[in-house]
This record gives C-alpha cells, structure tokens and sequence, in this order.
C-alpha cells in the first residue's frame, strides 16, 4: 500500500513505467547491436539499422544508448559480451507452431529459459527446421512505413478458447522475458 503519500503513489508508479521502458530500451539495444554487427555500423547504407534507430528515437530512447549499442555491434566498443541472434522452435497449446526471435549473451540460459516457460505452458521445445518451414520470410511495411522482415505462417490453425487463453499466457511470460525480441505464430 502506498499509505497517505502522494509522492508514494507517483514513486510505485514512476517504478513500474521506468521498468517497462527499460525492458524495451534494452531489447532495442541487442536488436541495434546485433544489426550493425550483421549488416554494418553505418544507418545510410544499412536500412534494417536505420530503421531500428528510428524506432528506438521514436521511444525516447536516450541517443548516447543507440550510439553505444551500434558501436558494440561494429566492435567499436569492446565491453566483453558477444551477443548471438537465436530462433527456437516449437508448438505450443491446440498445435500452434511458434518461432521465437532472441537475441542473448548466453545461449544456454536463454534457450533453458525459454524451455522452461514453453514446459510451464503447455508448449513443447522441438528442433531446429521443424516449425520454421511452415513460414516464410517476407519483407512488409510497418505502421510507420518502415520495411521489416517478418515470419508469415503457410496455414494457420483454429484454437478452442482453452488453448487461446493458454497461448496468451504464454506470449505474456514470453514477452517479460528480455531477450525474447519477437515470436511468431500460426494461430489464425
């Protein structure tokens, strides 16, 4: 409880909004440093990074963070940690494929991690190709006119309400997760 104060109301407050834009801060930082990584530092000639960059402006990301993330990735800055680009594959409630974007420091952890929440939820963890070839890659415009990759399913499957709710359940222990940058799905 917050008690009588108000600045106690605004400090649980402010807390929580602060985490939430920090978990996205963060996540926009390894998708950054592992863009300018794959297709190099420079936004002019790398249109994916220039695109994650202006996303993250778009949230008041502060700059000196996208800079020091963009240099990570060109090996600029040498700070120790190499981040890897993961796509785990699965099926999760009702049959649902799923591919799951991460990006992490420590491919152990996350793919343990990510295991554990799909074991908790009803998911099954299956092997590399086993899901992926039910997708294809395309290239789409965002909201904002951006060009972005993205997994579109072949065919899509019909959930029970059961299974629906269950699969929400999941993306939401998904989504906290902060490695986690997308997960794909066929549900229809």
């Amino acid at each position: 409880m917050s008690g009588h104060s108000k600045w106690s109301t605004i400090k649980h407050k402010k807390a929580a909004n602060d985490a939430k834009r920090s978990a996205i801060f963060n996540k926009l930082a390894k998708a950054i440093t592992i863009e300018a990584r794959q297709g190099g530092g420079d936004p002019g000639t790398n249109y994916t990074l220039r695109t994650l960059i202006e996303k993250a402006k778009g949230l008041n990301m502060p700059k000196d963070k996208i800079e020091m993330a963009a240099k990570k990735g060109t090996g600029e800055l040498k700070d120790g940690t190499l981040l890897e680009e993961l796509t785990i594959e699965g099926f999760g409630p009702g049959g649902v494929a799923l591919l799951i974007k991460a990006i992490t420091d420590n491919r152990n952890r996350t793919v343990s991690e990510i295991k554990h929440l799909m074991d908790r939820h009803g998911a099954k963890f299956t092997g590399e190709n086993s899901v992926r070839w039910m997708f294809k890659q395309e290239l789409r415009e965002n909201e904002e006119g951006h060009k972005i990759t993205e997994w579109i399913p072949q065919n899509t499957v019909k959930l029970s309400e059961e299974d629906t709710k269950k699969l929400e359940n999941l993306y939401e222990a998904l989504d906290d997760d902060d490695d986690i940058q997308e997960v794909y799905s066929n549900e229809e």
